[in-house]
């Protein structure tokens, strides 16, 4: 290190030297300096290039990762905030990558412990809350520098707004946006320290791009995931208040950033609010002044940061103008067009609602951060002291950590993460990997989960009682609760419920919603909204306008709204607008879903066990029997593949077990008889035809045959029901299989094309006889299935065609790799028993021709029985 330093000291005092010994022929020389501060004040340009920065990109190509880590805590430790500032960004970018995802940096998202130990726990050293990372920003955060950020990375919403010149409604931005300078692009926020790592840090989950080989690894043993664990835990502690940050300068604890002057107007949402922070300290004096107080700012800025960047991609307003069915028809004439014509221009508003809908798609690992940062929110506003709970206890002797942890949740968390499970409901892919977002989306509805007073479970195992307690949190949150719940039926209408990932899905969402209390308490909060206001007079003229959002989270809170039934219309219409059509989920349309829900189990729990019983009965054996021709290879009989089949009867038990429990939770949450579940499976039609096993999809026959129902089309489609649909053409013309030589089959046909063609006659006088050698030839010249082809339509299934079509030689049994190896193993073994080729031919044409006399004596037989 001390070469290091020395290195840095001799580059800077050479540079100096060049710059008093070079002097321009133009420059006049008067200006000629004498010495090392005057060329600094003369030179200002020469300020710019740290050599310190220099020697650090130096060293991260030619050094090994420990050597640099080691090397960048010395230089936290040992050099002034002065040459700090300038290799910060640097730093920074070369530790979460750029924002462009082209630098992975340090890939914190794929280090695991147990791939790279030593990696691992070094840059968890590095970057711990308490590391060398955070002392180099609070070493910044100290002497108020500040760092620009492109707004053009920002989320969607946030830089649309920032471009229009209006304000954002986070206090996050308030007085940072900077115009550019002179010749320069875009726009910045002026950062500080603390600001632009968290910024860099969040933004790193969303713009690096996946790893190809990334889709093993765990998300929860990467160090990127146990980051965000220990900054929350640091940060948004549940015990104790938050730590003071570890400055190594005499100058004590950092302060809490000064607030700037706008650089540019702006049209706000709403008015300005002074700091509670700032209100709070000023009725105090400094010796009794809260320590929490002076540091709540940072536990502040990182939930912001974290909700802003995980969550904030898409706009309340647009979501709110997508409700409408009239921007809904919009959007698919705006598809409808692109799809028509690629080229053509579309209207801006168009554009505005399909780029809402497609901008951006988050993937399972930021769903998996999101519910962890859930998770520790409600612990932290669960760990609220039991006198401070209700906003009734609120006073000024209350700590601002205290107020925090009430306001969390409701101010900064509740709208974006509406907007964000709204749109992961709409455009997850209907596949099993949408258990990240239904697990994030019930670990926000139980936060009784994450109280420190948890009841145990009864002896029986019964799911305990949701207490009273959490009824307001219910009632302000409805629309999580109700409309979500209608939009994962919606989904679950549209999935393979055979499958047991997909039923583990159901059986999560009805054991939640089941839990006692839970249902009554949802169905209260909808009374409450849909209470008519004419009863109470003095709410009738009462203005339902979302809670503003400006200022600091410390902004004056608003007075406690005793009336409940006020607060549940206000949650509801700040999220959905003032002319949002509220459908209750007890209600009798939810109920139809519901049962429509319920009639799908019962019929994925027939299929399955279909499915388990077609499984049983075939044996190792048969696959190379019918290879060998002795068995069928129908394949009209068989389901599609499904991951039952791969993983075997144990799925079986478990599907059916989660589908069970499911129908149980959601006839006791909408309370449905027994009487309506025995209409479900009658009207499901479930009587099973004679094999017992394949069934038609559901439908209604019209005018023109089979109509399929909605039903019937989701059977289909998941492979639940089938048509027996069989080859009605001429056998000869049938597409070629999977187990046939092509080229073989081809010539074959030619070749009894061509027989065919020119013994015509002679065979229609053979097959003509009635004698014997006339039963022999019709045996192996007519085709033996041709009268009992069934028809088409499943409608009349007994029905039967007869087409007359003249005996004829076909060879395309040759063709079959199953004959092939058939005779080659018949060679084979008569190689074995010192049997010769020729005498190995004229033993099998003697045995067939001894199988076809018997066949041909069975075969007249059966027919003089049938007369």
């Amino acid at each position: 290190m001390t070469t290091f330093r020395c290195r840095v000291a001799e580059w800077r005092s050479s540079s100096l030297r060049r710059a008093t010994s070079w002097v321009p022929q133009w420059f006049p020389k008067t200006a000629v300096v004498s010495g090392p501060q005057e060329a600094a004040m003369a030179f200002p340009h020469l300020q710019q290039p740290s050599f310190l920065l220099a020697s650090l990109k130096a060293d991260s190509i030619n050094k090994p990762f420990a050597q640099r880590c080691q090397d960048l805590v010395k230089v936290i430790e040992d050099f002034p905030a002065k040459e700090l500032h300038a290799i910060f960004p640097w730093l920074v970018e070369s530790i979460f990558g750029s924002l462009d995802g082209v630098l992975v940096g340090w890939n914190l998202r794929y280090l695991q412990g147990r791939m790279s130990p030593v990696e691992y726990s070094i840059a968890m050293e590095f970057l711990d809350p308490g590391g060398p990372m955070m002392k180099l920003v609070y070493k910044l955060q100290a002497e108020d520098y500040k760092f620009d950020f492109p707004v053009s990375y920002l989320p969607g919403p946030v830089k649309a707004s920032i471009q229009e010149r209006v304000l954002p409604d986070s206090p996050l931005y308030h007085n940072k946006v900077q115009f550019p300078p002179t010749g320069g692009l875009g726009l910045n926020l002026a950062l500080n320290p603390f600001e632009y790592y968290m910024f860099f840090f969040a933004l790193s989950l969303i713009t690096q791009k996946p790893l190809p080989g990334a889709l093993h690894i765990r998300t929860s043993d990467c160090a990127y995931f146990i980051l965000v664990d220990r900054y929350l835990s640091w940060f948004l502690p549940t015990e104790g208040s938050v730590l003071p940050p570890l400055s190594s300068s005499p100058g004590g604890p950092s302060p809490s950033p000064a607030p700037r002057t706008p650089a540019m107007p702006f049209a706000s949402y709403g008015l300005h609010h002074t700091s509670l922070l700032k209100r709070h300290i000023s009725h105090q004096t400094s010796v009794n002044a809260d320590p929490a107080s002076h540091e709540i700012w940072r536990s502040e800025t990182l939930l912001q940061v974290f909700v802003e960047m995980w969550l904030h991609h898409y706009s309340l307003e647009m979501y709110q103008k997508m409700q409408s069915p009239h921007a809904k028809l919009e959007v698919l004439h705006y598809r409808l067009s692109v799809s028509s014509a690629p080229h053509s221009p579309a209207q801006p508003s168009l554009q505005a609602l399909h780029a809402y809908q497609e901008s951006f798609t988050p993937t399972e690992e930021h769903v998996l951060v999101v519910r962890l940062l859930l998770k520790h929110l409600h612990a932290f506003s669960n760990s609220l002291k039991p006198e401070q709970v209700s906003p009734s206890a609120h006073s000024h002797a209350t700590s601002p950590l205290e107020e925090f942890k009430r306001a969390a949740v409701p101010r900064f968390v509740q709208q974006k993460l509406y907007l964000f499970l709204q749109h992961c409901f709409g455009h997850w892919p209907l596949d099993a990997s949408f258990r990240a977002v239904l697990e994030m989306w019930l670990s926000y509805l139980q936060p009784w989960r994450y109280a420190p007073e948890k009841q145990a479970q009864t002896s029986d195992c019964q799911p305990r009682c949701v207490s009273e307690r959490w009824a307001p949190f219910v009632q302000e949150n409805l629309l999580m609760y109700t409309k979500l719940f209608v939009g994962f039926l919606s989904r679950a209408l549209r999935t393979d419920l055979v499958s047991p990932k997909n039923a583990l899905m159901v059986f999560r969402v009805a054991k939640v919603f089941a839990q006692p209390n839970l249902a009554e308490m949802i169905q209260k909060g909808e009374q409450l909204f849909l209470e008519p206001e004419l009863v109470i007079p003095h709410r009738q003229h009462r203005l339902f306008t979302a809670p503003p959002f400006t200022g600091s989270f410390l902004s004056t809170w608003p007075p406690a709204v005793t009336d409940t039934s006020f607060k549940v219309k206000s949650h509801v219409y700040s999220l959905e607008g003032q002319d949002c059509k509220y459908t209750p989920m007890f209600g009798p349309e939810v109920r139809t879903l519901v049962l429509r829900l319920a009639q799908l189990i019962t019929q994925a729990k027939q299929t399955a066990k279909s499915i388990s019983d077609q499984c049983g009965e075939s044996t190792p054996g048969r696959p190379f029997l019918s290879w060998l021709g002795f068995c069928s290879t129908d394949t009209n009989g068989c389901y599609p593949a499904n991951d039952l089949d791969e993983m075997g009867q144990d799925s079986v038990r478990k599907t059916d077990e989660y589908l069970e429990k499911a129908l149980e939770y959601l006839c006791q949450m909408f309370r449905l008889s027994e009487a309506q579940l025995a209409q479900l499976t009658l009207a499901l039609g479930t009587t099973q035809d004679e094999n017992g096993k394949k069934q038609l999809p559901d439908c209604i026959v019209g005018e023109d045959g089979l109509i399929l129902t909605p039903l019937g089309r989701y059977q289909i489609i998941n492979g639940l029901r089938r048509f027996d649909i069989e080859y009605q053409g001429d056998l000869e013309l049938q597409p070629i299989r999977s187990y046939e030589i092509a080229s073989l089959v081809r010539m074959l046909f030619r070749l009894s094309s061509a027989i065919n063609h020119r013994f015509a006659g002679r065979m229609a006088a053979l097959c003509s006889r009635a004698d014997f050698l006339g039963s022999f030839c019709r045996y192996h010249l007519m085709e033996p299935g041709l009268t009992g082809r069934h028809l088409l339509s499943p409608v009349a299934r007994g029905s039967t065609v007869s087409r007359a079509r003249g005996p004829r030689l076909s060879l395309r049994f040759l063709g079959s790799y199953r004959t092939l190896l058939s005779l080659l193993l018949a060679f084979f073994v008569a190689s074995l028993f010192c049997v010769g080729p020729l005498a190995c031919a004229l033993l099998l044409v003697l045995g067939y021709l001894l199988y076809a006399v018997a066949m041909t004596l069975l075969t007249e037989r059966s027919k003089l029985h049938q007369l």
